[in-house]
């Protein structure tokens, strides 16, 4: 019987004092709780809503009235007083009735719009001079044959357009990271993100003959953070380990826990690193003057981000590297229940 109370209390306390809305209505449609969440969120009185028809209490919110009026699992923006927008969803509840939550994502919105219009200034003001310079360079080719050399030269061009076309998109994401913005917090399924990252790399690495292994502790905690950002630097790290590494040989990562943290480590059997350049390897824009990194695309990204996104998990990473046998990046992100 304590038992039962204590999840009762439980229960009432986190619908009492959650910030999303909760709302609630019985079989007939009628409102039959809303927490002080929702309350605030909606500008609504209890007392002058609690037992009226939803669709009659909350007719100024036509977009919730649907999540109460429509059947199943549904979901979609709701408008709230002062210009502010909430995400809801609205379920069935067992013994008839509907319960709908909503999440205010205002904040959230802004901070897209902020980044959407980040990425149109970037553009405008760089990336359509770039397709401008790759257009000229596909004309001079229409006006008359071109020697060996010429064709050589204007392949470059389109090379450092593609790669400068590249890099702006990669940098507005750093800078966006670098100045604080708010990660996604939710729980990460690792293992997953770690067998999505390869799929992605999988095509350039079958083109050089490289095989890449993976080994998970199956199952890996969960780990709390966001999946997208997390994925990104797993990402990174794989591509710089499939682009470094000679023809034939083996890519590795593997991730398992050790204490209250989860470990991931992508290793190749590359160029490797020099004990000097190691120290500045996360150095936003820096590049190896070893001639073989040369030849290889890249803006100098990749690691930095890497860096500053497990950071900003809690997390730490390093390098172990040998030049001329192979590099091991290795990273490492608390779990759920140690932040």
């Amino acid at each position: 019987m304590t038992h039962v109370h204590d999840h009762e209390f439980l229960l009432n306390f986190l619908f009492q004092s959650v910030s999303a809305g909760v709302l609630l209505s019985d079989r007939a449609g009628q409102l039959e709780r809303l927490n002080p969440g929702a309350a605030a969120m909606l500008r609504l009185d209890p007392g002058e809503v609690l037992g009226r028809p939803a669709a009659a209490a909350l007719r100024t919110r036509p977009d919730l009235v649907r999540l109460f009026s429509q059947p199943g699992d549904q979901q979609g923006a709701v408008s709230l007083p002062h210009k502010r927008l909430a995400v809801g969803v609205g379920v069935d509840r067992p013994g008839g009735g509907r319960a709908v939550l909503l999440h205010d994502i205002t904040e959230q919105a802004a901070l897209d719009s902020r980044r959407d219009a980040l990425m149109r200034a970037v553009a405008h003001d760089l990336r359509n001079p770039l397709n401008a310079l790759s257009g000229y360079a596909d004309l001079v080719g229409r006006f008359g044959p071109l020697n060996a050399d010429q064709d050589k030269f204007l392949g470059r061009i389109r090379d450092i357009v593609a790669k400068l076309y590249e890099l702006s998109a990669s940098l507005v994401d750093l800078a966006w990271i670098e100045a604080g913005m708010p990660l996604v917090q939710e729980p990460i399924d690792l293992s997953r993100l770690i067998h999505e990252a390869v799929a992605s790399v999988t095509h350039e690495a079958h083109t050089r003959s490289i095989t890449i292994v993976v080994s998970t502790q199956e199952p890996i905690p969960v780990l709390i953070g966001d999946p997208f950002r997390i994925r990104q630097a797993i990402t990174h790290l794989l591509e710089n380990a499939v682009r470094y590494s000679h023809p034939d040989s083996n890519v590795a990562i593997h991730a398992w826990q050790e204490g209250a943290r989860v470990f991931c480590t992508v290793g190749d059997q590359g160029i490797g690193i020099s004990a000097s350049d190691q120290e500045h390897i996360w150095d936003r824009l820096w590049r190896s003057n070893d001639p073989r990194v040369r030849e290889v695309p890249g803006g100098g990204i990749g690691l930095t981000f890497v860096h500053i996104i497990v950071e900003r998990h809690g997390g730490k990473v390093w390098v172990q590297s040998c030049l001329d046998e192979g590099t091991i990046i290795t990273f490492t992100l608390p779990l759920a229940e140690s932040w």
